[in-house]
């Protein structure tokens, strides 16, 4: 979504570190002892992030379009089910890490019946849309990276995506819908006379554009930050994957 790293990105935001005990990591572990709506929710956000990165890296391993679409829901069939969430320990690292590690066995030594269990068996947890990931994966650009580069490559921008999203929704809440848009395309730069045009249709001057450009770009910021944080387990690792991040946005 073309935020480029700042270097507000490596402060974090005071007490960050208590708020540490509900990451999604946590609400993955509690998954694998219980089955309530909450964790069920969890894991299906969850998959939301993680469905075409996956698809993607066992597209570029190789398999058709049908095969990783079937293989891919497969899994996440069966990570709702709990079966590979009971093997989750957060001391094994991230959980972007952990997932596609358990991706890599999935496809090694479960495949047969993953494709016996066609998509899950029917069951239909979440929303997957193969079309929509094959088209995508058709005009990937990306084609020099490996499958595990291009795996990180997609995170990446799922993330940014969902970040941007969740800005959206709260200038609509904010009755700010009209300068979401008109200055969203600023978030990674604008110019002078960009911002005085930007303005002219809302009634602003330059230097006010700057100001609220400057706030939106800071609350983007803090929705990445959010987003990263769900899937870690301390405040350090929220530093270490947004360099990650930018790192395979850059690739």
């Amino acid at each position: 979504m073309g935020l480029r790293e700042q270097p507000g990105l490596s402060v974090a935001p005071k007490g960050e570190g208590s708020r540490f005990a509900t990451t999604r990591w946590s609400v993955v572990l509690a998954a694998g002892r219980t089955d309530c709506s909450e964790s069920r929710e969890a894991l299906s956000t969850l998959c939301g992030l993680y469905w075409y990165p996956l698809y993607a890296y066992a597209r570029r391993r190789g398999l058709g379009a049908d095969a990783a679409a079937d293989l891919t829901q497969g899994f996440f069939a069966r990570l709702l089910e709990h079966r590979f969430v009971r093997g989750a320990d957060r001391q094994r690292g991230k959980f972007r890490s952990y997932l596609l590690g358990t991706f890599k066995h999935f496809l090694s030594h479960e495949w047969a019946r993953a494709r016996a269990q066609k998509r899950g068996g029917g069951r239909r947890f979440i929303a997957l849309d193969p079309q929509d990931a094959e088209a995508r994966y058709g005009i990937e650009t990306s084609h020099a990276l490996t499958a595990d580069k291009l795996f990180d490559k997609q995170w990446a921008h799922r993330v940014l995506e969902l970040a941007m999203e969740e800005l959206r929704h709260a200038c609509v809440r904010a009755g700010k819908e009209r300068q979401f848009e008109r200055f969203k395309p600023f978030l990674s730069g604008g110019t002078g006379s960009e911002y005085r045009e930007a303005g002219s249709g809302l009634g602003l001057s330059e230097g006010a554009v700057r100001v609220l450009v400057h706030r939106l770009r800071r609350k983007y910021r803090e929705l990445l930050r959010e987003q990263i944080r769900r899937t870690v387990d301390s405040p350090e690792e929220v530093e270490e994957e947004i360099r990650h991040l930018f790192a395979a946005i850059s690739a």
